[in-house]
Order: structure tokens, then C-alpha cells, then sequence
């Protein structure tokens, strides 16, 4: 969570320091909900885990989906830093991959998230899912360049190919008792699958190895 946050009732303006602990208390609070019981956790047991009161949640986030599209902003702005930051490592291939582990790790958490704000969710018009797919677009499509350039992945692969991937993945999983662990080895299947044709697998993709 960044330090300039601001109160989605009032936009542009700055919270204070103990507002600004109890908005990311409760996202914090509503991102784990959400990872165990889906879009529909309770909003009151969130409030209760956060350590703050119904109206104080309420005051930050007026609806249910105020709070979804807040937990769904602050995920994808992290998987974009974590983009960022792995641009820099030496291995590109690498780098792709470690980063598709957090897609993964994040698309299997969601529960619903996601296609909770997809258009026909909400009102009409362009919605926060939009956006921030455009975000981890653009984010990934940085990394595949980078991957693309080292030779470590197909050349007609595409980041928007990949994403639908990990996408289904983690819908083939999200019921699985043990989903994270299933979309890692399914992961490392598509991994191996997108590595240039011949070079098996190759070095810059690997991942760590599971026990059969």
C-alpha cells in the first residue's frame, strides 16, 4: 500500500496517519477473507480481524465492491512493482517465470476477485478489472520483451497468451483442496511448454523441481 493513500470517499485528499493504518489494516484483513471464503466473506469479520468497527470500514469503503476494487487495486499494483523490480535481474527468463509464479500465487487467491469486477459486475462501462488488466499487460509484456531478447521463450509466445494461461489455471484450481500447489506443477507444465523449440529444459526457465 503506498503512503500517499487516500479515502476512496474523498478523492485527492490525503488520509491521516491513523485513518491510513486502519484502511490498510482492513485491506489486509479483506485480502485474506476474500483467499478463504471468495468475493462474499463476511464484511463484518473483516472489520473484526482488522480490529476496527462496522462504520469505520464503512466510512472507508461505502460498499462491498468499494472494498473488492481497493483489495483488487493493491494486489495488481504489487504484481506490477514486483515486474519492476525483476526487470533488473540478470536472467530474463527467469525473471518471467518468477514473476507468472506471482500471477499464479495471486489469480489462485482471488476467489471471484477478479471476474467480480469484469464488465456486467457494475454499472456499465469501462471497470477497474479493465484497468488493471491493461496494468498487468503492460507490466508482463516488459518481461516477455526481455525474455523474448535472451531467447529463453518462443518467439510467437504473447504476454496476453501467457495471462489467459495462468487465468486457467487458476479456474481449474480454485476448488482443489490444495489449489497453490496444483497451479505451480500446472504452471511449470505451461513453463515448459512456451521454452524455444529443442532446448528442453533449458536453464534460464527453470523452476524448482516437485517431488512426483
Amino acid at each position: 500500500m503506498s503512503q500517499d493513500a487516500t479515502a476512496p470517499s474523498s478523492p485527492g485528499r490525503p488520509m491521516r496517519a491513523d485513518a491510513r493504518r486502519n484502511y490498510e489494516r482492513i485491506l489486509a484483513a479483506a485480502g485474506a477473507a476474500i483467499a478463504q471464503h471468495g468475493v462474499e466473506a463476511s464484511l463484518e469479520e473483516i472489520a473484526r480481524h482488522a480490529g476496527v468497527g462496522s462504520a469505520t470500514l464503512h466510512r472507508h469503503f461505502p460498499s462491498r465492491r468499494a472494498l473488492l476494487e481497493a483489495v483488487f487495486r493493491d494486489r495488481v499494483e504489487a504484481l506490477c512493482a514486483t515486474a519492476r523490480d525483476l526487470a533488473a535481474e540478470p536472467d530474463p527468463g527467469a525473471a518471467l517465470v518468477t514473476w507468472l509464479h506471482a500471477v499464479a500465487a495471486h489469480a489462485v487467491t482471488n476467489k471471484g476477485l477478479g471476474a467480480a469486477l469484469m464488465p456486467g459486475a457494475g454499472d456499465g462501462g469501462p471497470t477497474l478489472g479493465d484497468t488493471c488488466h491493461t496494468m498487468i499487460v503492460n507490466a508482463g509484456g516488459e518481461l516477455l520483451t526481455r525474455a523474448h531478447q535472451a531467447h529463453a521463450v518462443r518467439p510467437d509466445v504473447t504476454i496476453t497468451q501467457l495471462l489467459k494461461l495462468v487465468g486457467a489455471i487458476a479456474l481449474a484450481t480454485e476448488f482443489d483442496s490444495d489449489g497453490a500447489a496444483e497451479a505451480e506443477r500446472l504452471l511449470t507444465l505451461v513453463i515448459d511448454g512456451v521454452r524455444p523449440h529443442g532446448t528442453g529444459r533449458g536453464r534460464s526457465l527453470d523452476t524448482p523441481s516437485e517431488d512426483q
